[in-house]
Protein backbone atom coordinates (compact mmCIF):
# COMPACT_ATOMS: atom_id res chain seq x y z
CA UNK A 1 0.00 0.00 0.00
CA UNK A 2 1.62 3.29 -0.90
CA UNK A 3 2.68 6.02 1.98
CA UNK A 4 1.47 9.63 1.08
CA UNK A 5 3.91 11.26 -1.32
CA UNK A 6 6.29 13.95 0.27
CA UNK A 7 5.68 17.70 -0.69
CA UNK A 8 8.50 17.52 -3.39
CA UNK A 9 7.45 13.89 -4.61
CA UNK A 10 3.79 15.31 -4.91
CA UNK A 11 4.98 18.53 -6.60
CA UNK A 12 7.19 16.22 -9.22
CA UNK A 13 4.45 13.74 -9.51
CA UNK A 14 1.82 16.36 -10.25
CA UNK A 15 3.20 17.71 -12.96
CA UNK A 16 4.31 14.09 -14.24
CA UNK A 17 0.71 12.99 -14.16
CA UNK A 18 -0.78 16.41 -15.74
CA UNK A 19 1.57 16.49 -18.62
CA UNK A 20 0.66 12.56 -19.02
CA UNK A 21 3.85 11.99 -21.16
CA UNK A 22 7.53 10.97 -20.69
CA UNK A 23 9.58 13.96 -19.09
CA UNK A 24 13.18 14.79 -18.29
CA UNK A 25 14.50 16.47 -15.26
CA UNK A 26 14.81 19.27 -16.72
CA UNK A 27 11.58 19.86 -17.87
CA UNK A 28 10.56 19.10 -14.66
CA UNK A 29 12.93 21.78 -12.86
CA UNK A 30 11.94 24.45 -15.12
CA UNK A 31 8.21 24.27 -14.46
CA UNK A 32 8.72 23.90 -10.46
CA UNK A 33 11.79 26.74 -10.36
CA UNK A 34 8.13 29.05 -11.69
CA UNK A 35 7.42 28.35 -8.00
CA UNK A 36 10.80 28.25 -5.89
CA UNK A 37 14.19 28.11 -5.94
CA UNK A 38 15.64 24.58 -6.37
CA UNK A 39 18.57 22.83 -7.89
CA UNK A 40 18.68 20.15 -10.71
CA UNK A 41 20.27 17.26 -8.31
CA UNK A 42 17.00 18.02 -6.18
CA UNK A 43 15.02 16.91 -8.56
CA UNK A 44 16.76 14.41 -10.43
CA UNK A 45 17.15 12.75 -6.92
CA UNK A 46 13.35 12.81 -5.85
CA UNK A 47 12.54 11.53 -9.72
CA UNK A 48 15.24 8.89 -9.21
CA UNK A 49 13.68 8.36 -5.68
CA UNK A 50 10.00 7.73 -7.23
CA UNK A 51 11.62 5.63 -9.45
CA UNK A 52 13.17 3.33 -7.22
CA UNK A 53 9.48 3.42 -5.37
CA UNK A 54 7.52 2.57 -8.13
CA UNK A 55 6.33 5.64 -8.98
CA UNK A 56 8.04 6.14 -12.12
CA UNK A 57 9.38 3.83 -14.97
CA UNK A 58 12.29 5.40 -17.08
CA UNK A 59 13.42 5.05 -20.27
CA UNK A 60 17.19 6.49 -21.63
CA UNK A 61 16.94 9.08 -24.31
CA UNK A 62 20.44 10.20 -25.50
CA UNK A 63 22.32 11.47 -22.12
CA UNK A 64 19.17 11.82 -20.12
CA UNK A 65 16.34 9.45 -18.82
CA UNK A 66 13.05 10.14 -19.69
CA UNK A 67 10.48 9.61 -16.88
CA UNK A 68 6.82 8.51 -17.01
CA UNK A 69 4.41 7.63 -14.23
CA UNK A 70 3.46 3.78 -13.87
CA UNK A 71 -0.29 4.87 -12.42
CA UNK A 72 -2.84 7.78 -12.47
CA UNK A 73 -3.49 10.57 -9.63
CA UNK A 74 -6.72 8.40 -9.33
CA UNK A 75 -5.37 5.28 -8.41
CA UNK A 76 -3.21 7.27 -6.38
CA UNK A 77 -5.75 8.68 -4.86
CA UNK A 78 -7.96 5.60 -4.25
CA UNK A 79 -4.98 3.78 -2.96
CA UNK A 80 -4.81 6.10 0.05
CA UNK A 81 -8.48 6.48 0.51
CA UNK A 82 -8.66 2.75 0.77
CA UNK A 83 -5.66 2.61 3.18
CA UNK A 84 -7.10 4.93 5.81
CA UNK A 85 -10.34 3.34 5.31
CA UNK A 86 -9.36 -0.17 6.28
CA UNK A 87 -7.47 0.65 8.69
CA UNK A 88 -10.43 1.94 10.61
CA UNK A 89 -11.43 -0.04 13.45
CA UNK A 90 -14.92 0.94 12.62
CA UNK A 91 -15.01 1.27 8.59
CA UNK A 92 -18.95 2.31 8.46
CA UNK A 93 -18.36 5.15 11.23
CA UNK A 94 -15.23 6.38 9.17
CA UNK A 95 -17.25 6.25 5.50
CA UNK A 96 -20.04 8.67 7.22
CA UNK A 97 -17.90 11.01 8.80
CA UNK A 98 -15.86 10.91 5.12
CA UNK A 99 -18.96 11.78 3.67
CA UNK A 100 -20.68 14.15 6.39
CA UNK A 101 -17.31 16.02 5.07
CA UNK A 102 -17.80 15.92 1.40
CA UNK A 103 -19.38 19.09 -0.65
CA UNK A 104 -22.75 18.44 -2.92
CA UNK A 105 -20.65 18.23 -5.75
CA UNK A 106 -18.52 15.42 -4.13
CA UNK A 107 -21.41 13.82 -3.69
CA UNK A 108 -22.58 13.93 -6.69
CA UNK A 109 -19.39 12.73 -8.12
CA UNK A 110 -19.41 9.81 -5.88
CA UNK A 111 -23.33 8.64 -6.65
CA UNK A 112 -22.13 9.30 -10.58
CA UNK A 113 -18.64 6.92 -9.79
CA UNK A 114 -21.01 4.12 -8.00
CA UNK A 115 -23.33 4.16 -10.89
CA UNK A 116 -20.02 3.57 -13.15
CA UNK A 117 -19.21 1.19 -11.10
CA UNK A 118 -22.51 -1.27 -11.82
CA UNK A 119 -22.63 -0.51 -7.54
CA UNK A 120 -26.28 2.09 -8.22
CA UNK A 121 -27.84 2.98 -4.94
CA UNK A 122 -30.34 1.18 -2.88
CA UNK A 123 -33.60 0.49 -5.07
CA UNK A 124 -31.88 1.59 -8.13
CA UNK A 125 -31.13 -0.49 -11.18
CA UNK A 126 -27.84 0.34 -13.19
CA UNK A 127 -28.50 3.36 -15.42
CA UNK A 128 -30.93 4.78 -12.97
CA UNK A 129 -30.35 8.38 -11.72
CA UNK A 130 -31.51 8.91 -7.90
CA UNK A 131 -31.43 12.97 -8.26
Amino acid sequence: MPRPLGELEDAVMTRVWKWNRPVTVREVLEDLQRERSIAYTTVMTVMDNLHHKGWLRREVQGRAYRYAAVSTRAAYSAALMNEAWSTSDNPAAALVAFFGMMSEEQRDALRDAMRVAQLGEPGESPGESGR
